[in-house]
């Protein structure tokens, strides 16, 4: 089975499908279909995304399969999420976000609240 083209070859705008076909039947369809988010991905990426639900998720062992760095494994990820029109959430952000807000609040010293700050930093 090809891939859907979700961009023209020719012209590189939006393709939409508008027409289907049973094999079995020859019933045809027509209309204008929209491609699901998955279908817009790269051979690549979904490529990427076989590897990822093969190795359950667990990009160390995407990252083994696949020879490259675990900040790459991580970030192909991300291009994937991205791509099918998610947000990538920074929780390393998020928590740093927490804590100057607790500082502008009074909640936290200075010196308590750089001393968490940098334990974030460390993480990465």
């Amino acid at each position: 089975m090809k891939y859907s083209l979700s961009n023209c070859p020719v012209c590189g705008g939006k393709m939409t499908i508008t027409e289907y076909k049973c094999d079995s039947c020859g019933t045809t369809i027509r209309g204008r279909f929209e491609l699901d988010d998955i279908m817009k991905l790269s051979a690549e990426q979904l490529d990427y995304l076989k590897t990822f639900i093969k190795n359950r998720g667990n990009l160390s062992e995407v990252q083994k399969e696949l020879d490259i760095s675990y900040p790459t494994a991580r970030n192909r990820l991300e291009d994937i999420v991205r791509a099918m029109g998610y947000q990538v959430v920074d929780k390393d952000r998020e928590e740093a976000s927490r804590i100057l807000e607790k500082l502008e609040s009074g909640e936290l010293q200075p010196d308590e609240a750089l001393e968490m700050l940098r334990r974030v930093r460390k993480k990465k």
